[in-house]
This record gives C-alpha cells, sequence and structure tokens, in this order.
C-alpha cells in the first residue's frame, strides 16, 4: 500500500481518537480507490478491497493504520464486522 496521508488529516484523525482511544467509522469497501477523509466531524473510509472473508476489515485497519501514523498492531475493530458503520480501538501514547 502507497499511502501517504495529508499530516493535517493525520492530526486531525489523532485529535477525533484522543478522548476515549476509540473512532467511529463510515466504510465503503470496494471502492475506486482507497482514502480517509474527514467530513463534518465523520470519518469516511474508502477502500478496494471487497467485503468478503473479512479482506475490507484488515484493509480498513491498514489504511487507518498508516493515515495515523500507526503501526496496524495498535488498531482493532471493536464492533461492526459486518457493518458499515465501524467503531476501532486505537492503542495512542
Amino acid at each position: 500500500m502507497k499511502y501517504r496521508p495529508d499530516p493535517a488529516l493525520t492530526e486531525a484523525l489523532r485529535a477525533l481518537a484522543k478522548p476515549a482511544g476509540r473512532i467511529e467509522l463510515r466504510v465503503t469497501p470496494g471502492a475506486g480507490r482507497d482514502e480517509v477523509r474527514i467530513v463534518d466531524g465523520a470519518v469516511l473510509v474508502r477502500v478496494t478491497a471487497a467485503p468478503a472473508d473479512g479482506a475490507a476489515n484488515e484493509a480498513v485497519l491498514k489504511l487507518l493504520a498508516a493515515a495515523l501514523g500507526r503501526p496496524r498492531r495498535d488498531l482493532t475493530l471493536l464492533r461492526g464486522a459486518s457493518a458499515r458503520v465501524k467503531l476501532v480501538g486505537i492503542a495512542l501514547d
């Protein structure tokens, strides 16, 4: 994956996750490209992976980890394994 997020996006994501160490996402699997955006305070994630056998969930966690500048092992899917709205736990410093 060659994803390099804007530093402003990284800081905004960290600020959203900071209070509770969790972040809620709206996910679109099977998209044309991988992307993380914040629109009106909501985190929108688009991944090219299909929603089969957990591939999209893993792609979401890898993309979000890259956007946060954290290793993948610091992120855990807490809720929404088969839903578009997901809750991800983040181990913060």
